[in-house]
């Protein structure tokens, strides 16, 4: 044996024994339950076209999926919770004392995760206890659909533009199915609000309203085709399809929300479904993650705006906005001609030029706190016209895993007067970076995390550190010479605060939508218009808005935790290295945080 292979040889010896049984073990079954996640995801993505396109996987042996959509009815839902069932007892079989650290974390998660997707379809026979109603201002695939086609099914080829209107086709089958089972829930007391219903159908009368050849859904494939050099009489053949399909469809679905309407019961809360208080107790733990009840999450919001609205009064004063309380004083400052853009074509350009320089700004600075940074790229639009009325003021889509398709960060513009410039900057931390593009694209990016958990999520994680990012900006000096724009920083948290008394007030409480309304007006000096849009949406999507909040004072407790305990070698850089480990629920959150944080102590 000569010198090479003897050390080669006591190498591989000396790797031989570090793998206790234990360790080795642990190597088969860390693979083994890696490729059960890889049959679950693939199981789920075959059956789930949209997250196929959502995720740039309609391809290769997935590419029939880029022609479909998944069906809307009741039988699916059971189809849907059989594979979980199922999912859950294939990951039952494993125990997590075999398995390594990044292992344990991933099952426990994943267990979890798939969990709380049983509650809904296995105890109240509904999608989801967050978003109870099939069809409102909000939810439903006249509202999902068109935006889905326009954004996450890619124009490349013929062959996109041939699968374009097979899916337009499925449009039409897709309204008739949700229309069928409409009935069915709202026969069960699962119908949305009357008003919700007067937004709903407003908006598809505009979607309706456009002659076929030059509606949106049409446009898109128009447009997209056109730039890709594509032959073909794409348009005709879409139109054809909508006039002929989709827009009979739409009109019946139309016809019978208008005739289920005086049948939905009064209020605007939880408590009007049945078992109302079981539905709002699920909802408020899958949005938190955690076990706070009712009573708890109202107390908090109370405590948080109190301290918050202190913390404005403040700097308002100092601004010369001294009449008034601070939420009249916002709303002064929200109207002052120098804090608006124009409510015109030119003026929306120059907002969205305006976010964009923010987004430009910040990532010169992030390299100061993070030691990763997201390589998919970030777009801002503006809200399509046609469901910005029912539409929340901004949200974030993610990117394609395979690039195909970038991050999307949409601004809902309807009223450019919403949006005064004092407190655009904190929108932009928050829906792009460092906020929802910067930890979402870090987790997508990771090779440490399966895919079936880089296309779940946990709201309370995800809003939480998107609030937080909010305060990293002011902390990386964003404001710095600015009170107003720290003004505007605040009243975010002071927006997200009001939320967790709205959310309650809603759903335990009994307050009325306009109730609600008043209180978001005078706490935070929002636009009225701007405020109900807001309250709409944690009408019908109920438990979410309290996320933020809860999610922000997570990661804020957690990591004063790991500052008192590491003192000067507490690092901010290696402290936000644990979005690599993925979106998991606060509870879990905390303990790996302090986990990660006794390793450093003792490095």
């Amino acid at each position: 044996m000569d010198r090479r292979q003897f050390v080669a040889s006591g190498s591989a010896a000396a790797l031989a024994a570090s793998l206790t049984p234990a360790r080795a073990f642990a190597q088969g079954r860390d693979a083994a339950l890696g490729a059960e996640f890889g049959r679950i995801f693939a199981d789920y993505v075959k059956n789930s076209p949209e997250t196929a396109s959502s995720l740039g996987l309609d391809k290769g042996p997935n590419a029939a999926l880029k022609r479909m959509l998944t069906p809307r009815t009741a039988a699916e839902r059971q189809r849907a919770l059989a594979r979980v069932q199922g999912a859950l007892g294939a990951l039952g079989k494993y125990d997590a004392a075999t398995l390594s650290p990044a292992q344990q974390l991933n099952l426990e998660v994943i267990r979890y995760q798939l969990t709380t997707q049983t509650t809904a379809p296995a105890k109240f026979g509904i999608d989801s206890v967050q978003r109870p109603y099939r069809i409102f201002q909000q939810g439903g695939t006249y509202f999902s659909v068109p935006d889905f086609l326009n954004t996450a099914h890619t124009i490349n080829t013929a062959d996109d533009c041939d699968a374009y209107l097979a899916r337009l086709d499925a449009f039409a089958g897709s309204l008739d199915q949700e229309t069928v089972e409409q009935k069915a829930e709202a026969a069960r007391g699962f119908l949305a609000p009357g008003w919700s219903l007067d937004l709903t159908l407003g908006q598809m009368a505009k979607l309706r309203g456009q002659p076929a050849a030059s509606s949106s859904i049409v446009g898109s494939l128009i447009k997209r085709a056109s730039a890709k050099g594509i032959a073909g009489d794409w348009g005709t053949r879409a139109a054809a399809i909508v006039d002929a399909k989709v827009y009979p469809a739409l009109d019946r679905q139309m016809a019978a929300l208008r005739a289920l309407k005086p049948s939905t019961k009064p209020g605007d809360g939880a408590w009007r479904l049945p078992q109302g208080d079981a539905i709002y107790a699920a909802a408020l733990a899958q949005a938190t993650t955690t076990t706070f009840t009712p009573d708890e999450v109202h107390k908090l919001g109370l405590e948080q705006v109190a301290q918050i609205t202190a913390d404005l009064d403040t700097i308002l004063k100092s601004q010369g906005y001294t009449q008034g309380t601070v939420g009249a004083r916002l709303a002064k400052l929200n109207v002052e001609p120098s804090q608006l853009y124009a409510n015109t074509a030119e003026g929306r350009a120059e907002l969205i030029a305006g976010l964009n320089e923010g987004v430009k700004a910040m990532y010169a600075r992030l390299p100061a706190d993070f030691a990763t940074l997201p390589k998919a790229p970030l777009e801002i639009r503006a809200v399509p016209v046609e469901i910005q009325d029912g539409a929340s003021n901004g949200y974030y889509n993610r990117a394609a895993l395979d690039g195909s398709r970038p991050a999307i960060y949409f601004i809902n513009l309807k009223d450019v007067g919403d949006w005064p410039k004092y407190g655009l900057p904190s929108l932009t931390y928050h829906e792009g970076v460092p906020g929802h593009h910067l930890q979402i694209s870090i987790s997508q990016e990771s090779g440490d995390i399966p895919l079936l958990r880089k296309v779940g999520g946990f709201s309370a994680y995800s809003e939480g550190w998107a609030l937080y990012a909010e305060q990293l900006a002011a902390e990386l000096g964003m404001y710095e010479g600015n009170p107003l724009g720290r003004a505007g920083f605040l009243q975010s948290f002071l927006f997200r605060a009001a939320r967790l008394v709205i959310d309650t007030e809603l759903h335990d409480k009994r307050w009325s939508r306009e109730q609600a309304t008043d209180y978001m007006v005078t706490t935070t000096g929002f636009a009225r218009p701007r405020s109900q849009r807001e309250v709409e949406r944690y009408c019908t999507q109920i438990g979410q808005a309290c996320s933020y909040k809860v999610g922000h004072m997570a990661w804020t407790r957690a990591r004063a935790a790991s500052q008192a305990a590491l003192g000067a070698k507490f690092d901010i850089k290696a402290f936000h290295e644990v979005l690599k480990d993925g979106a998991m629920p606060l509870t879990i959150l905390g303990r790996r945080i302090a986990e990660r944080t006794k390793a450093l102590a003792a490095a």
